[in-house]
């Protein structure tokens, strides 16, 4: 993939969401999980690892051919997060929980409202697209609660 066409989608979003965050681009995530995409509060910075990304896109879709689409839709997810106004509290939140329950609510509904953000953002792309993503992000915190999709 072209680094001009994911810069290209870095600015399309950045003007469409009014974001002042700073964006990374990366090779890989530095960690032993697949991370496609990470937010850092302190700093409002979004780093985005091309790497993982492709390898998320070709574990769920069995293909690389839809990479920008999923580079697109993992971005926008990043961006929910740097421009979700409820994420300090629930933040500062999540280090309070008492209960493993009140921890894994309060993740989830931070991945929710970043999900939500990018739902907006993204009202042209194709949704079985975007909810299957949706879906795969979010099932780890739900089978954690043990709760459906609402």
């Amino acid at each position: 993939m072209k680094k001009e066409s994911l810069d290209l989608v870095v600015r399309e979003l950045l003007e469409r969401s009014g974001s002042l965050a700073e964006i990374k681009l990366e090779s890989h995530f530095p960690g032993n999980r697949i991370a496609g995409g990470k937010y850092s509060m302190g700093t409002h910075t979004v780093t985005l690892y091309k790497e993982e990304i492709m390898r998320q896109c070709q574990q769920l879709f069995s293909s690389a051919d839809r990479f920008l689409d999923y580079f697109t839709v993992v971005f926008a997810h990043e961006l929910g997060h740097a421009e979700d106004t409820e994420l300090e509290e629930l933040a500062n939140y999540l280090d309070s929980c008492i209960t493993e329950q009140e921890r894994c609510l309060t993740a989830l509904k931070i991945e929710e409202n970043a999900w939500g953000f990018a739902e907006k953002l993204l009202p042209d792309m194709d949704k079985a697209f975007m909810q299957k993503i949706i879906y795969h992000s979010l099932k780890p915190y739900r089978d954690q609660l043990q709760v459906e999709p609402a």
